[in-house]
């Protein structure tokens, strides 16, 4: 299966075109909830994933209930302030399973109700009381990139893939 990035209603465009290019960088499925706060025709939203949009598969949905409906199975994963654990403390290891990371909107986060329903597997990122939250784009690209180091990063490549290194002699 794979990792995918789960928005909820995103509002801010170039945090979306920011977690396009980690998706495309990583091989990660992007999937939209709207209603989305912007067009996907924005300049912000192009600008942010630049070139890369070729090369992230894009799912949207017309809610939650639609989302889940059309990806019945899988490991769901809320990331709010308010998760039970540690994001660093949950095994997503087996590359084999679908690991959806679920964020909520920019301003108000996720449905409350979502939240109740998986508690269990609600996941944070540790931060002092300085500020509110973490940015979405810096929050999805931590959770995307624990899950490949748990994974070997086995969609990646791990070797320099240029002819020439600044480190060669």
């Amino acid at each position: 299966m794979s990792n995918h990035v789960v928005l909820y209603q995103p509002e801010i465009p170039a945090n979306t075109g920011n977690i396009s290019r980690t998706c495309a960088g990583t091989d990660t499925d992007l999937h939209l909830i709207r209603p989305l706060g912007f067009s996907t025709d924005d300049k912000m939203l192009k600008r942010a994933g630049l070139d890369y949009w070729d090369h992230v598969k894009i799912h949207y949905y017309d809610s939650l209930d639609d989302f889940f409906e059309k990806n019945p199975n899988g490991h769901y994963y809320c990331i709010t302030k308010f998760g039970r654990h540690v994001y660093s403390d949950v095994d997503f290891s087996d590359s084999n399973e679908a690991h959806y990371f679920i964020f909520g909107r920019e301003t108000t986060g996720l449905p409350e109700d979502l939240l109740r329903k998986y508690e269990d597997t609600a996941l944070r990122i540790p931060m002092t009381e300085n500020i509110r939250s973490l940015n979405l784009s810096n929050t999805a690209a931590i959770l995307v990139y624990e899950a490949l180091r748990q994974q070997a990063f086995s969609q990646l490549e791990t070797a320099p893939h240029y002819e020439r290194h600044i480190f060669d002699d």
